[in-house]
């Protein structure tokens, strides 16, 4: 008996192998493909990618720039950055969004505190021969959505209960 039960399991354990070897042989085949065309398509993105990075160089930089010669002529007052900030329709916060500055270095400016100096100066000065529209299309481009429009809230109402004082009430 202890004969036959060894010859049992050694032609199961055999026909399992050739079970799993014809399961497999097709399968490891597969996965050599695979690892071949997925070699192939990182060298070819490895290739777009140093493309991409080459013609990122040579294309300008989209924004507001000036040539230097025009920053060196031009005359920023406050009264002017006040005018052409008004003139293109935009808040302090926007100027600045549009300048890579702040809220307050913007109001500096406008006060005459302070001047703009290099990249800020070069904005303004770019600032200055773009028209509404496409100042909005880069602001939406640089806040990633789309600048809305000013005016009241929608279902805000506000009253004054002191001089000085406002209160918020959201309409029902």
């Amino acid at each position: 008996m202890g004969k036959l039960d060894s010859t049992i399991k050694s032609e199961i354990q055999r026909l399992a192998k050739r079970e799993i070897r014809e399961t497999f042989l097709p399968l490891s085949r597969e996965v050599r493909v695979m690892r071949l065309r997925l070699s192939t398509l990182s060298k070819n993105f490895s290739i777009l990618n140093r493309q991409a990075k080459e013609q990122l160089r040579t294309v300008p930089k989209k924004g507001l720039e000036a040539s230097p010669e025009e920053v060196k002529a031009s005359h920023l007052t406050p009264d002017r950055i006040r005018g052409l900030r008004k003139k293109v329709g935009i808040s302090m916060r926007e100027l600045g969004v549009l300048t890579g500055s702040s809220v307050g270095a913007v109001l500096s400016w406008e006060k005459g505190k302070f001047k703009p100096r290099g990249e800020k100066k070069s904005a303004l000065v770019a600032l200055r021969k773009m028209r509404k529209r496409e100042v909005r299309k880069i602001l939406a481009e640089k806040a990633g959505t789309k600048i809305k429009a000013k005016g009241k809230r929608p279902g805000v109402k506000t009253r004054r209960i002191n001089p000085g004082k406002m209160a918020i009430r959201r309409r029902k």
